[in-house]
């Protein structure tokens, strides 16, 4: 009996890079390949990248020199670099790294077994192009195994909005959406093999128009599954937030009451200077009006300090904006800059103002997320739960508003969904008993 080759993947960056690399793994199970925990046993290994986090490239070219030995060890083993780096970076990528077999970019990974057989041939494969055909067409079928209680799900890709900081247009291309009848199809998939919370996935996922009504429209779609308990999605763009997602924010009791959404600095100079195309004000008065539909509703959003030509009286309105919206979580970091975008070329803040401004804007945010975790004391939630906790009969789950949630309870199983009483707040969760 032939044994199976074994695949490891090792994964960079945001959610849609977790969705894909699951779809890489399945594209290359067609191929006898099982995915194994370890590089070191493996037959091929394949990094997914980001180009989002600073020096993502260098970060690359690092990992690959760890596995230097391994190709030396096993010259069959084969080595690809997948994702945005790859796309950004591919022809560069095959001069650096003579170990790596072949690169391939976030649109063209449903071409993945045909590259793979070519390298097992010899022959050095680099696929970077924007292809016509939809690549999610073109996957094989999803295997029937059964599925954790939660799970991503892609339904649009790429980006038009050319904010100055960014490299996604440049690397995932066009705004696209896939049709709403094949992620219904999906999510019915999902469900069935066990998954009960689904969160949809894309750079600009509320600018999705693969159904008549937009994603409002796919939501309340996806809500009349028999079976499927939450509806999440993320990233969203403040521009793209339109009535009717703003009213499902209201009426839809199955999107959980949670919603990122970046504004990245509260400075409407800065906001021009990195095309945001909104106001501080437009955006505030986009918060009002969702929690006009949802009181409770809590928001998380992305920072970044340090943005070229970032005044003190800049970083300070972003300040004021933070205080006025209350979040609940965020993501901030300090401004590198991407080779190729319109801010890289301009003139930088000094890096120990920069890290000033992180730790003020941090500790502010901490605050604030600190809050409003405390206030959940006291409250009923619902918890769906994922996994068995460190201590004996506990059991770890995510609230409606995504705090992770530890429960010592007997009877209780991964994709259960219960009514939990919230009795304390510790540095980064909850913990509650069964109402």
């Amino acid at each position: 009996m032939t044994q199976p080759k074994k695949l490891f993947i090792k994964t960079y960056g945001c959610q849609m890079n977790v969705y894909d690399s699951e779809r890489m793994a399945e594209a290359l199970g067609g191929q006898g390949y099982v995915e194994t925990a370890t590089p070191d046993d493996a037959d091929m290994i394949l990094l997914n990248t980001c180009h989002i986090r600073e020096k993502a490239a260098e970060k690359v070219y690092s990992e690959l020199g760890r596995y230097k030995g391994l190709k030396e060890a096993k010259p069959d083993l084969k080595i690809g670099v997948a994702g945005c780096v790859a796309q950004a970076e591919g022809r560069e990528i095959m001069r650096r790294q003579p170990l790596v077999d072949l690169v391939v970019g976030p649109q063209s990974y449903h071409r993945l077994p045909e590259l793979t057989a070519k390298a097992g041939q010899g022959a050095k494969m680099l696929d970077t192009d924007f292809p016509e055909e939809d690549k999610f067409e073109h996957l094989s079928a999803r295997p029937k195994a059964a599925r954790g209680p939660t799970a991503f799900l892609t339904v649009q890709e790429g980006c038009d909005k050319f904010c100055a900081f960014c490299v996604v247009p440049y690397t995932r291309g066009a705004e696209v959406s896939r049709p709403a009848d094949r992620v219904l199809t999906e999510a019915r998939d999902l469900v069935e093999r066990g998954v009960r919370e689904i969160t949809l996935l894309g750079q600009n996922v509320n600018a999705y128009h693969g159904h008549p009504r937009g994603l409002a429209g796919l939501i309340r779609e996806l809500a009349r599954i028999d079976g499927l308990a939450r509806i999440r999605f993320t990233t969203s763009h403040p521009n793209d937030m339109d009535e009717e997602l703003i009213a499902a924010h209201g009426d839809c009791d199955k999107l959980m009451p949670y919603l990122h959404l970046p504004v990245q600095a509260g400075s409407d100079r800065i906001l021009k200077r990195m095309n945001r195309q909104h106001t501080a004000a437009q955006y505030l008065a986009l918060i009002e009006r969702l929690r006009a539909v949802r009181p409770d509703l809590h928001l998380s959003g992305d920072f970044i300090v340090g943005f070229p030509e970032e005044t003190e009286e800049d970083f300070r309105a972003t300040l004021d904006l933070i205080g006025a919206v209350r979040y609940g979580s965020a993501f901030s970091f300090k401004y590198s800059p991407r080779p190729g975008t319109p801010a890289a070329e301009r003139a930088q803040v000094p890096e120990a103002e920069k890290d000033d401004r992180l730790q003020r804007l941090q500790a502010l945010l901490g605050q604030q997320q600190k809050a409003l975790q405390d206030a959940m004391v006291g409250r009923e939630v619902g918890v769906l739960f994922e996994k068995t906790g460190r201590m004996p009969g506990q059991m770890v789950g995510k609230s409606d508003h995504l705090h992770a949630v530890h429960v010592a309870c007997e009877g209780v199983r991964p994709g259960d969904l219960r009514q939990v009483r919230i009795v304390d707040s510790g540095p980064n969760s909850l913990k509650g008993v069964l109402a």
